[in-house]
């Protein structure tokens, strides 16, 4: 028997034990008593520019701004200024990983292709740091005919507006000769008109006919000035020759009341338009058939004066008008420009203090595509995540491949962003 013994083991007496809560499941895992918390998913865009704003938390400093966006020391006049600026204003398209199909790289194509080759007159001060010699330059290159100007009124408001344009002669030439909507007799003509009047941004009606002016708009090169009518009336309504067809008489009966007799072009419709016929009322028929054969004979005998009643000119759209100059698919091209001004400052926003560093500002505008410095090439050599493809980012998306520079000089020349030298990260950007 042990020393040790004791009435614990045959004792009645026992503790209660704790009671297992109803409906839980006992666990092996050694990790089945830690409370349960929910997962963190993928941080959203907010919680990225948050610390894309950590880095950036307290205000750049500001050494002084800068005065130029050129960094070819032989930019020297607007004459090389332009070319130059059409050079840089895609970037090329990746060889490799582009993340785009061969449609949509056709399609990226063509869109650059199609573009009209107008450089903005605010990019032109970006570039050059003397806006009074450039002006004065622009001058003379519009006095010689080296170089047209072109207005885009009513484009954006204030400093996002668009302004005037600068196109090459010998490009302006050049779209003209391609325009495949435009006659041999009508394009030499038009080109005759642009030589003669080189400072010109509008012309008068009175140098084109009916036709003319038909074929120089669908082409893109002529626009209406007169807000009183478009571009539409000369399309559909060419003056007397649609007098008595159903556009005619379309045009009568949305300006009358419906059931009225001005609805159905008045009481001397039939003889207005060539016909006759009976009627009661011999005395007013009289009247009337007189009234007509004499406008009728009015008429006859103004065409066979007028050369420019033949072709339908006594149309009042045709009365003291002007036409815009203007080139083919410049409403792409201008809806592109407004757009990416207003992504970049955007971009820009998403700063504290609506300021970044060029190099940051640039990763946001490419998409944080992979780098082309030898870590991003190493790191694609292993099979290493290096960021997202081009092919789904904004910039080719819906830009078509704008390159960050050219959007730069818009936004500069504009006076949307400014920019200045700071004592460490090099050159930044600031939204006005």
């Amino acid at each position: 028997m042990s020393l040790y013994y004791s009435a614990a083991g045959s004792s009645r007496i026992s503790k209660a034990k704790a009671k297992k809560p109803p409906l839980r499941r006992s666990s092996s895992s050694p990790f089945s008593g830690h409370p349960r918390q929910k997962s963190l998913g993928r941080s959203s865009s907010k919680a990225d520019v948050s610390r894309e704003d950590d880095l950036l938390e307290d205000r750049l400093e500001d050494l002084g701004l800068v005065a130029t966006l050129a960094h070819d020391l032989s930019l020297r006049d607007v004459a090389q200024v332009i070319p130059y600026v059409r050079r840089r204003m895609f970037t090329s398209l990746p060889e490799q990983a582009s993340g785009m199909s061969s449609t949509r790289i056709a399609e990226v194509l063509n869109f650059r292709r199609s573009l009209p080759p107008i450089v903005t007159v605010a990019h032109l001060h970006a570039v050059l740091n003397s806006p009074t010699t450039t002006e004065r330059e622009t001058a003379e290159l519009v006095r010689a005919g080296l170089v047209r100007r072109i207005v885009v009124p009513g484009r954006g408001v204030g400093g996002s507006s668009v302004g005037e344009g600068l196109v090459l002669m010998e490009d302006w030439t050049r779209m003209v000769s391609e325009g495949e909507e435009l006659d041999d007799q009508i394009r030499a003509n038009f080109l005759d008109i642009l030589r003669r009047r080189p400072a010109v941004m509008s012309l008068p009606s009175s140098l084109f006919s009916v036709e003319e002016a038909r074929q120089l708009m669908r082409g893109g090169f002529l626009t209406a000035s007169n807000a009183s009518w478009s571009s539409s009336d000369i399309l559909s309504c060419p003056g007397m020759g649609s007098r008595g067809t159903l556009m005619s008489l379309s045009r009568v009966a949305s300006r009358s009341a419906s059931g009225s007799m001005a609805a159905v072009g008045g009481e001397g419709a039939v003889h207005d338009v060539g016909g006759g016929g009976g009627g009661g009322g011999g005395g007013s028929h009289g009247r009337r058939d007189g009234e007509s054969h004499g406008r009728r004979g009015g008429e006859s005998h103004g065409r066979h004066d007028s050369p420019g009643r033949r072709d339908g000119t006594d149309s009042p759209l045709f009365k003291g008008g002007a036409f815009q100059l203007s080139l083919p698919t410049t409403g792409p091209y201008l809806r592109l420009l407004t757009s990416a001004r207003a992504h970049l400052l955007s971009l820009l926003s998403r700063s504290k203090y609506r300021e970044a560093p060029l190099d940051l500002l640039r990763e946001r505008w490419d998409g944080g595509i992979a780098g082309d410095d030898a870590s991003s090439r190493s790191r694609k050599a292993r099979g290493e995540f290096t960021g997202v493809l081009p092919g789904r980012t904004r910039k080719w998306k819906q830009f078509y491949g704008l390159s960050f520079e050219w959007v730069l000089g818009e936004c500069v020349g504009a006076g949307l962003v400014e920019l200045f030298e700071t004592g460490s990260v090099g050159k930044a950007a600031r939204a006005t």
